[in-house]
Order: structure tokens, then C-alpha cells, then sequence
């Protein structure tokens, strides 16, 4: 996405808790522990991935994007389709996103990114070309579509 910036990974952490659960300091109960609201947005909002659960194995993982920020008022810390993000960007000057993957069958999740979006980023041609984007998006001429490529990792 074009104006993603400022982002943090989180893999280091998340190979970290992997190691320290697969040597046994920390027990599974410990990190599969997402709340039910959790489980219900990845259900409901979560993008689905390839990758298997670390913990389980039984099921592929789903990554939950979360939107926080000032101008979102009330919108603030709602679960987001992927496909809505570059929609918000164009529309709002800068917003947070949080990324955590999800396993719904052993309660797995881990914050694995955060990032900025938002059109402070864009220059005044960026912006003309984005504002049209949105526009045809809004009269379903044009469909937005988010990348499916993601680092997996992190924990929160």
C-alpha cells in the first residue's frame, strides 16, 4: 500500500514465545488465549492466509486488521476487510493499523505489525490520482483489492 509507513514488525518477538513454548517455559494455555470478540473478527473481518497455525497445525492462520486514530471517532479499534484500508487512507489524513493473527482453532494470536496510514503521505499529484480512485471505488466502477503477501509475525 503506498502510504504505509512507519512500520513494526514483530517476528523476533514472536520467534522469541514460539521458542520459549516449544522448549516448555511457557505453556500453550498462556498464548492461546485470544478473546471471543477476537475469534469473531477474524471470522467476520479476519483475511484469510496460508500459513498453519504454530501452536495447533490443525488450521491455516487469519490476519486481523485493527484501525485506530482521531479522526475515526467512534470507528476507533474496529476490526477492517484489507480491502477497505486503502479506501480509509485516501479519506483520512492518518490513521493506525494493527495487525494480529488469529488462530480460531486453539485461540492463538499475536499482534504481528503495526503501521501508519493515511494521506499525509501523498504529494499534491498522489492525492488527485487517489481522490479519483476513491470516487470510482465509491460508484462500484472500480473494486480495491489488498495484497495478499503479509509478514506473519509478532506478538502483542
Amino acid at each position: 500500500m503506498r502510504t504505509q509507513r512507519q512500520v513494526v514488525d514483530y517476528s523476533l518477538q514472536k520467534r522469541a514465545l514460539l521458542r520459549d513454548v516449544h522448549n516448555g517455559k511457557i505453556g500453550t494455555l498462556e498464548v492461546c488465549d485470544a478473546s471471543p470478540y477476537l475469534k469473531n473478527a477474524a471470522r467476520f473481518h479476519g483475511e484469510p492466509t496460508d500459513e498453519r497455525c504454530p501452536i495447533c497445525r490443525r488450521d491455516n492462520l487469519t490476519l486481523v486488521h485493527y484501525i485506530y486514530g482521531d479522526e475515526l471517532k467512534q470507528s476507533a479499534g474496529q476490526a477492517r476487510k484489507l480491502a477497505e484500508l486503502p479506501v480509509l487512507a485516501m479519506t483520512l489524513r492518518e490513521f493506525q493499523v494493527f495487525v494480529v493473527e488469529v488462530c480460531q482453532s486453539c485461540a492463538w494470536n499475536h499482534l504481528i505489525e503495526q503501521y501508519l496510514l493515511g494521506r499525509d503521505a501523498l504529494t499534491a499529484d498522489e492525492l488527485d490520482k487517489g481522490a479519483a480512485a476513491v470516487a470510482a471505488s465509491a460508484s462500484g466502477r472500480h473494486r480495491e483489492t489488498g495484497s495478499s503477501s503479509h509478514r506473519r509475525e509478532g506478538r502483542q
